[in-house]
């Protein structure tokens, strides 16, 4: 068994670490991003894929690596753990259905509601207090999902049609233009922006560079969030102009 992930804010990393160890103590996960990722894939039979969801849909980093790699997941078992800041209808069912056609056999899918990582907007923004509960509940979500895992009863969270039915009328439909490629909105302020390179090293798109001493990007960020909740300066934002809040898991655990 393996874990797989995208997780920008550390949301979904912390959630597939703990349902890894749940399921087998001595399985491990793996980024995406890491370079032995496919050989890793490759060696297992059964893959927990775990990532967040952005208006109702996949990250556009973690979509384009299904459809790369498509050949890799054929026969895998594949179980499939989606984290959301609201209810999205069919977050697991959106790479399931992808996979599904590429010759996987979904095991089943588990949402979790974890702590909001749009830090530049207002709306969704809970109290260090509520963040913690919410974590609270999706570790206790977290257990018995890999209890009936092991029972052969899979939790069938955002697998099938009125699942799917909810995400497409819940925000996909509205929304579908911010997923569908990679994103050119980033906005850098150059007044607090002191060329530190903390952004430029965590992306995990490679978009952002620094050019005389300025941070420049190149049109393809996955709205992963990660450089905005790092950025020392706070001079990154995304949807929004301000910062309201730097969102990483570690704050609420």
């Amino acid at each position: 068994m393996l874990g797989v992930y995208f997780s920008g804010t550390g949301n979904t990393k912390h959630c597939i670490e703990l349902f890894v160890k749940e399921l087998d103590a001595t399985a491990k996960s793996i980024s995406i991003e890491d370079e032995s990722v496919l050989d890793e894939i490759q060696k297992s039979d059964f893959i927990i894929l775990a990532y967040p969801i952005y208006f109702s849909n996949l990250p556009k980093i973690m979509r384009d690596f299904i459809l790369q790699n498509k050949q890799k997941f054929m026969d895998k078992k594949v179980f499939i753990i989606a984290t959301m800041g609201l209810f999205s209808g069919d977050g697991a069912g959106c790479s399931a259905r992808l996979l599904s056609k590429y010759g996987a056999e979904i095991v089943g899918g588990l949402h979790l509601k974890m702590p909001d990582c749009i830090g530049d907007e207002r709306a969704l923004k809970k109290t260090l207090e509520q963040n913690k509960s919410i974590v609270e509940q999706a570790h206790i979500k977290i257990k018995k999902s890999a209890n009936l895992i092991k029972e052969n009863n899979a939790t069938q969270d955002g697998i099938g049609f009125f699942y799917h039915i909810a995400g497409l009328l819940g925000q996909r439909l509205w929304f579908y233009g911010k997923t569908k490629e990679y994103s050119n909105k980033l906005k850098i302020d150059n007044k607090k922006c002191v060329s530190c390179g903390v952004c430029t090293q965590l992306c995990p798109m490679k978009n952002l560079t620094i050019v005389n001493q300025k941070v420049a990007q190149k049109g393809r960020c996955t709205m992963c969030y990660r450089c905005i909740s790092n950025c020392p300066k706070q001079a990154i934002t995304l949807l929004g102009k301000k910062i309201y809040e730097q969102c990483k898991i570690e704050k609420y655990l």
